[in-house]
This record gives C-alpha cells, structure tokens and sequence, in this order.
C-alpha cells in the first residue's frame, strides 16, 4: 500500500528519500483525478481539493508516527539547541517531501494542460493577487494564458505587513489543526504546496521547459516560509499527543510545552524572513 511505503525512522536517517515519495504520492493523486473523475460533471468541480484529500490519505501515516516518535523524544530534551538536533531530521524529511508534492503537482499540471487539476488553486491564487478581478484573473490564468498578473496598489511596507499577516494565520491554523487532529496538519500543507503549483504553472505560462524557472521563483521564500509551517505542524502533534500520554500537569509535559514554545518562535523569525524576502528580495529578480 503506498501509504506504508516509507519505514518514518528510515526516512529520519535519509530525509532526502522522502522528495521521490512527494514526487509519487502527488502524481498518483493527480492521476486518480485526471483518470477516473474528470467525466464526472459535478466532482470534477472539485478535484484540486480531490487532488489534496488523497495526497493527505497517503501522507497521513507518515506523518503521525513521525510526530508520535519526535514526542518520546521531546520529553528527555530541553534548550534550543537540544530542540533543533533532535526535531531536524523530522523537519528535513517534511521538507523533502513537500518539495516532492510542489515538483510533481507542477510538472504534471502543466504536462497535462489539464484546467480542472488545481481548479480551486488557482482560484485562490486570484483571491490573493487579484482580489478586485478575481473573475478576470481566473480566466487569464487558463492554459495557456500566461500570468495574469498582480491588481493592486500597496506599498512595499503595506505587502510585507499583509503577507506576514496572512502567513502567520496560516501558522496558527496549522497549530490548531497539529493539535488537536495530530497529523491533520498534513491537509493544510499540502494544500500550501498544491496552490504554489497552480502559482508555478501560472507564472511559467504552462511551459514544461520553464519549471525550473518558477521553481525558483516562489521557493525562494516558499520553502523557509513551508519550513515554519512544518516546525508548527510537529510543534501542535507533539505538544498534542503529550497531552494524551501525560496530561497538563506532568513534569514531561511542562519540558514538552517549553520546546513547543522554542518550536515556535522558531518558526515566527522564519515566517518574517520568508516574507521579508518575499517582498523586498524576490521582484529584484524576477521582475
């Protein structure tokens, strides 16, 4: 089953194995969409969150003993530097395998010049670069339109402060979701990783030979901005399962609560530069 195929301790020693999971578990989401609802009139209105729901189902298993695993060894740790060896190799294979999802939902969305893939990504990507248009947005983002570019009249200053803004609610809902669904934090970054591709399709103008390109452009400041929704992600299931195992007045679960709270500035100080680089360093390059 491919939901077991990766052994979690195995992919702690080589996180870099878990890029080709992402890469399959993404493409053979896609494909079950592609292949057996795109005749479907009414759920193929649905089939970029589809797509996400059985990347979920695959990676869930991972994910949970991964967070199960980083919990024991939460327990017996504590300082900062403490926290970041034991918890890095978790958050490398995280990274590797959302990187995995990014790659093959970009390659195969644009291969396949298939519009209804990542249907409710790209609206979203409207939503958030033309929230005036989204409409006309939608529709010039279509294959094989092009990018259809960004509305709007904010300062450097006032994108920053709105980016930081909308990343960090992000965070705080992967918290919650880590915390009290475990593993279900899993949706709500695979989600992240399905509209950055519907993102890279759009600024490639669907071109296979242009993805390394939008690769670059928005993993620049989306991978250390994905890194603080992982370190979140593991911060919320560990602090949630110690809960269970311990409950709240456990000496193990008040070490357990002050690494989730270093987790945790961890990922904000990351969240910042993410969006720092985002707006001030990003449009140098790609303008």
């Amino acid at each position: 089953m491919l939901e077991s195929l990766i052994n979690p301790k195995r992919a702690e020693k080589g996180p870099w194995k878990m890029l080709f999971i992402g890469m399959l578990y993404a493409w053979v989401s896609l494909g079950l969409v592609k292949f057996f609802f795109s005749n479907d009139p009414i759920l193929i209105q649905y089939s970029g969150m589809i797509v996400v729901t059985f990347c979920v189902m695959f990676s869930l298993p991972f994910m949970y003993f991964i967070i199960k695993q980083e919990e024991v060894e939460d327990e017996h740790v504590e300082g900062f530097f403490h926290v970041w060896k034991i918890h890095k190799n978790a958050i490398y294979a995280f990274m590797w395998l959302f990187l995995g999802f990014i790659i093959a939902f970009s390659f195969f969305n644009i291969v396949w010049q298939d519009s209804n893939l990542l249907n409710a990504q790209v609206e979203t990507y409207c939503a958030i670069n033309s929230p005036g248009n989204i409409d006309a947005c939608v529709k010039s983002a279509g294959f094989p339109a092009g990018n259809p570019g960004v509305t709007g009249n904010l300062t450097s200053t006032g994108r920053f402060l709105s980016i930081l803004q909308n990343n960090v609610s992000v965070m705080i809902l992967t918290l919650i979701f880590s915390l009290f669904f475990g593993a279900g934090a899993i949706f709500v970054l695979a989600w992240n990783a399905s509209v950055i591709s519907a993102a890279i399709g759009i600024f490639t103008g669907y071109e296979k030979m242009a993805i390394p390109l939008g690769l670059a452009r928005y993993m620049i400041h989306g991978f250390p901005e994905i890194a603080a929704y992982f370190i979140t992600a593991l911060a919320g299931g560990i602090l949630g399962l110690s809960i269970v195992k311990n409950g709240l007045k456990n000496i193990k679960s008040l070490r357990v609560l002050e690494n989730v709270a270093i987790l945790l500035c961890i990922a904000l100080v990351i969240l910042v530069f993410a969006a720092a680089v985002e707006v001030y360093f990003t449009p140098i390059i790609f303008h």
